[in-house]
C-alpha cells in the first residue's frame, strides 16, 4: 500500500509539518482514496490540541479524491470512483434510520481518533503509530482511508477541489439554511459570521430569493458578502447588530444562522428577530446566552441547534454540486486552492481574513 506526504502536527503550538508516512491496505468496509484536495476547516484547528508533541496527530475532515482500492466488504464503492468525503455514521441507530446521521448514537467513537477495533494502525511513520481516524478519514494526506458510509461517490467531471467542503463546512451552512431554517423568498435571514458556513448559507439562501443580512467583522469579507448577494453587510463594531437589523427589518428578521459558537452573538440573532422568528446556532460554542424567555414565550420564537446542516450526505452533496453546476451555488468564489505543501501558509491567510475556505491540493 502507498507510501505518501502528509500534514503533520506534532505540537499545537507548532506549524504543521510535511512528513512521509505509510497508510495501510484497505480493510472490511474501509476505502481507500487517493486524495486530491483537501479543505480546511475550524474544527481541524481545535481539535490539534488532543495530541502530544510525542504522538503526530493526523488531521483533515473534508477529503475528496479517487477510489483506488476498497475492503472485501465494500459493494457499493468501486475503484476509480470519483468521491467527496464526510463525516461517519452507523446506519442502524434510531437517528440513522429517521435520516438524521448527523446525530448518529456511534458519532463519537466514529468520528474521533482512534485505532480499528483490532488496535492495529492505519497510518503510520516508521515504527511510530500515527494519531488518525478523524471524522473516519484523517486526509491531510496523500491517501485517506474512509469508510464505505462516509464515502460519497461524485461524477467524475466534478471539481474535487470545490466539491471537498462540502464534506463539512458548506454543507453545514447550505443544510442549515436549505434543510432547517427553509426560508420562503420574501423571508429575512440573517447570518452572524461570513466564514465558510456563514457563505455557504448566503449562497444557499440567495437560491430561495431571500432576502440576506451578514454580520461579520472582517472588512474583506463583509465585501464578499455584498458581491454574493447579501442585502446589507454590518460590521458589529459600528453599531448594536440588535438595533442594526432592526433598523434595516423593522420587524425584525424572519430567520437567522449563528455561526459563531459565541453566547453573546446567539442572545443578539434571538432579540433580532421578528415574531415566529426562528434561529438557528451551528457554532460549537461554550457558555450560556443571556436570552429573554418572556421574549421567547411572548414573541413564539424558536431556536434550533443543528450539526452538520441536518443532512444526508449522500442525497445532499449531490444535490448541492448540481446547483453549483447550473451556475446558482458559486461555491468557487469561496475557495482559494493551496499546495499541501503551503498549509502553514493557508492558516495564516484565514486567520487574517483574507480568504474563506482554504483547500490544500495534493
Amino acid at each position: 500500500m502507498p507510501d505518501t506526504h502528509a500534514a503533520i502536527s506534532r505540537d499545537p503550538r507548532r506549524d504543521f509539518t510535511i512528513e512521509p508516512v505509510f497508510v495501510d491496505e484497505p480493510r472490511g468496509r474501509e476505502v481507500l482514496v487517493r486524495i486530491v484536495a483537501s479543505g480546511i476547516c475550524h474544527t481541524d484547528l481545535i481539535s490539534r490540541a488532543i495530541g502530544a508533541p510525542e504522538r503526530p496527530i493526523l488531521l483533515g475532515h473534508e477529503g475528496a479524491g479517487v477510489v483506488t482500492a476498497v475492503g472485501a466488504e465494500v459493494a457499493d464503492i468501486r475503484p476509480g470512483d470519483h468521491v467527496v468525503l464526510t463525516y461517519r455514521h452507523c446506519g442502524a441507530c434510531r437517528n440513522c434510520r429517521l435520516d438524521r446521521p448527523a446525530y448518529c448514537a456511534e458519532s463519537t467513537r466514529l468520528n474521533q481518533f482512534g485505532a480499528r477495533p483490532d488496535g492495529s494502525p492505519r497510518v503510520t511513520i516508521g515504527d511510530t503509530v500515527v494519531r488518525d481516524g478523524f471524522f473516519g478519514q484523517s486526509s491531510f494526506a496523500g491517501y485517506a482511508l474512509a469508510a464505505a458510509d462516509n464515502a460519497v461517490v461524485v461524477p467524475a467531471t466534478t471539481d474535487l477541489a470545490i466539491a471537498a467542503p462540502l464534506g463539512c463546512g458548506f454543507q453545514t451552512g447550505a443544510g442549515a439554511v436549505l434543510e432547517v431554517l427553509r426560508p420562503e423568498p420574501d423571508a429575512v435571514l440573517v447570518i452572524y459570521g461570513a466564514g465558510a458556513v456563514g457563505m455557504a448559507g448566503l449562497l444557499a439562501a440567495r437560491t430561495r430569493g431571500a432576502t440576506v443580512i451578514v454580520v461579520e467583522t472582517s472588512a474583506h469579507r463583509r465585501a464578499l458578502a455584498l458581491e454574493l448577494g447579501a442585502a446589507h453587510a454590518l460590521d458589529p463594531a459600528d453599531a448594536d447588530p440588535v438595533a442594526a437589523v432592526r433598523d434595516r427589518t423593522g420587524a425584525g428578521a424572519t430567520h437567522a444562522l449563528d455561526t459563531t459558537g459565541r453566547p453573546e452573538v446567539l442572545a443578539a440573532a434571538v432579540a433580532s428577530l421578528a415574531i415566529g422568528g426562528t434561529v438557528t446556532a451551528v457554532g460549537l460554542g461554550t457558555g450560556v446566552p443571556p436570552i429573554d424567555v418572556r421574549d421567547i414565550v411572548l414573541s413564539g420564537k424558536t431556536i434550533r441547534g443543528c450539526l452538520e446542516g441536518d443532512a444526508v450526505p449522500r442525497r445532499f452533496i449531490p444535490e448541492l454540486l448540481g446547483l453549483y453546476a447550473a451556475g446558482q451555488l458559486p461555491l468557487d468564489r469561496l475557495v482559494r486552492v493551496y499546495p499541501y505543501t503551503e498549509i502553514n501558509a493557508a492558516l495564516a491567510d484565514q486567520r487574517a481574513g483574507h480568504v474563506v475556505k482554504p483547500v490544500l491540493s495534493w
